[in-house]
């Protein structure tokens, strides 16, 4: 028997996923994201503030502390301050004091600073939401997704080295379970992965594993209804922050784009469509636009394509497509895909018996 907890932290929710093998049962829970739940936080806390913890997702975080520091006087431990940007300097910019992690530590007992912790996951919350479910807080398997941009060397784009990334692992293996890390596999320069995977160690769990969640998100979204018994398919995730696409063959990926939620028009979303299936799509052209960029093995041909499948929180941007998308439910549930994804991951990882996601 083996009972497993997904977890899919995204800017918007996190989405939490509780499944017994032996009994096939599933519970499940969306809730806010951390990092809105954590910018909540931070608005409430009077006066000068010190941050300590590690990296998380940014985003209103950020902008909540760069406009405190106008105000106030902020101070961040190196570890926390990687959540608002992976160069000191420019987090200094900001008017934001940066100090060594002991010192951040020493500081919270000063009553002149109201304190803060950043995490991407916290383990009280997370015991709160899954004993709501009736179950126990302990677990065969953890598996958390998050979006890490890792950490480039000096002069690269954090977005071509993410890309350059992800291209290495599937040139070796192009199925997207092959970018699921156990702990102890976690690139270095995976800063806010191996951040999450610290945080999880306090879990009751034999094992955690971590996996991006544009990765999980195709995956989870393969394992629709709607994709069973085909051969080409196009999987779309449009999320709160961010938007992946691919092309499959089978359980291979052709072929993904990525690009930011907010700059992306439908217009533009057909069109990369279009261009990842026939193999017209160009990672340099889509940097350029803004977006992470975009990999091809090989061409689909669109018009050979059997179903494209849309999923995420944000996927009425394409309702009035003139591409014909169908609106996908993996284990009846759009905000599970990614959870569903993290969960199939695993069961190819260790070779489990298929599982029914009806």
């Amino acid at each position: 028997m083996s009972r497993f907890l997904l977890v899919d932290i995204g800017a918007g929710t996190m989405d939490v996923l509780w499944y017994d093998t032996h009994t096939d049962l599933h519970y499940k829970a969306v809730v806010k994201s951390p990092v809105k739940y954590m910018a909540e936080k931070a608005v409430q806390l009077p006066g000068d503030l010190v941050i300590t913890g590690s990296e998380m997702g940014g985003g209103p975080i950020t902008q909540i502390l760069k406009q405190r520091a106008k105000e106030a006087e902020v101070v961040m431990s190196v570890s926390a301050a990687a959540t608002l940007h992976h160069n000191r300097e420019t987090v200094r910019s900001w008017g934001i004091k940066i100090v060594d992690d002991e010192k951040a530590e020493a500081l919270c007992g000063n009553k002149k600073y109201s304190t803060l912790v950043l995490n991407d996951l916290d383990p009280a919350r997370l015991r709160q939401i899954v004993e709501s479910f009736g179950v126990s807080f302990s677990f065969d398997a953890v598996v958390i997704c998050a979006q890490d941009h890792g950490v480039p060397p000096v002069g690269v784009s954090h977005l071509d080295f993410r890309h350059n990334l992800f291209k290495s692992h599937l040139k070796e293996n192009p199925q997207p379970h092959v970018l699921l890390y156990r702990s102890d596999e976690v690139p270095v320069v995976m800063n806010r992965l191996r951040s999450i995977t610290i945080s999880a160690g306090a879990l009751a769990a034999e094992e955690i594993y971590v996996m991006d969640s544009g990765m999980a998100a195709i995956l989870g979204g393969s394992m629709d209804l709607l994709a069973r018994q085909r051969d080409r398919i196009v999987i779309l995730d449009v999320a709160t922050s961010h938007t992946v696409g691919a092309a499959m063959i089978g359980d291979e990926i052709a072929g993904f784009f990525e690009y930011h939620t907010q700059d992306i028009t439908l217009e533009r979303l057909e069109d990369l469509i279009m261009e990842l299936c026939d193999g017209k799509l160009a990672h340099q052209r889509v940097l350029e636009e803004g977006g992470h960029g975009a990999y091809l093995r090989k061409a689909v041909d669109y018009q050979t394509v059997e179903v494209t499948i849309a999923t995420g929180p944000k996927r009425r941007l394409v309702e009035p497509s003139e591409l014909k998308i169908s609106f996908g439910a993996p284990w009846g549930d759009n905000m599970m895909t990614g959870t569903v994804g993290l969960l199939e991951a695993l069961r190819r990882r260790k070779g489990l018996e298929p599982i029914n996601y009806i």
